[in-house]
């Protein structure tokens, strides 16, 4: 009987563990997309021998609906992405026409930066998607963070084979997350600095986006504002309305 209960006791602890885990990953991903959010940002292309910036107005509800618009260089100005739950759009200004990302564009670069529209279409849930376990606690930007890894559900349609990722103990920001492929290799890494408040919300404002196998190659995300849980038109998730978006 002693057995038994020692047995019980140990997989309930292990429950809870795991239960421990997959909450720490809810509240960081709510805490970073709210219902809906509205974000100004400065994103810098970083090449070995040259580097491009661009800026970037964004709105998004979830992870099923979200559009971007091009403010800055002039040249691409007025460029739009639109995404709609599995499906993607890109409208150029300079021929007036929007066009919708056949499976063979996937794979390219989107707008030219480390991520490519696959990562973007295929934005999946870090808390339906996955099965989450705390592996350790660990310490960046001087905070104490917990180390959780990811595996994809079997039923999942995800682009990563495991992910890893820091979540600090007070404010549940995600400081660091690791990318796998199907062969849990590691391929990419983000890492987040410069906290900040956005919305009485403490926050990474600078992201580095690394692709590994590509050495001096990273994308950066600096976001100069970031409002969540705005009101947001439904017609601003429509192909009639990209153009139209300022």
């Amino acid at each position: 009987m002693k057995k038994f209960y020692l047995i019980f006791f140990v997989f309930s602890c292990f429950s809870l563990y795991s239960q421990s885990a997959e909450e720490i990953i809810k509240i960081a991903d709510e805490r970073l997309r709210g219902k809906s959010s509205y974000a100004e940002m400065i994103i810098t292309i970083v090449r070995p021998k040259w580097e491009k910036k661009m800026e970037l107005k964004s709105w998004s509800k979830g992870v099923d609906f979200s559009v971007s618009l091009v403010t800055s260089p002039a040249k691409e100005k007025g460029s739009v992405f639109l995404k709609r739950k599995k499906e993607a759009w890109n409208y150029l200004p300079t021929i007036e026409r929007i066009i919708k990302l056949p499976p063979s564009m996937m794979t390219q670069n989107w707008m030219g930066t480390d991520f490519t529209n696959d990562d973007l279409i295929k934005q999946s849930s870090m808390v339906v998607d996955y099965t989450h376990k705390i592996i350790g606690t660990e310490t960046i930007e001087n905070l104490t963070c917990w180390k959780i890894e990811l595996i994809p559900n079997d039923e999942a349609s995800v682009v990563w084979g495991k992910l890893i990722v820091w979540v600090d103990k007070k404010d549940y920001m995600q400081l660091k997350t690791e990318f796998y492929d199907e062969d849990l290799e590691i391929v990419n890494k983000m890492v987040g600095s410069k906290i900040k408040e956005f919305n009485s919300k403490k926050l990474p404002s600078k992201l580095e986006y690394f692709p590994l196998d590509d050495e001096g190659n990273k994308t950066v995300i600096e976001y100069k504002i970031w409002n969540f849980d705005v009101s947001i038109p439904e017609n601003y998730f429509s192909t009639q309305y990209v153009s139209r978006l300022k």
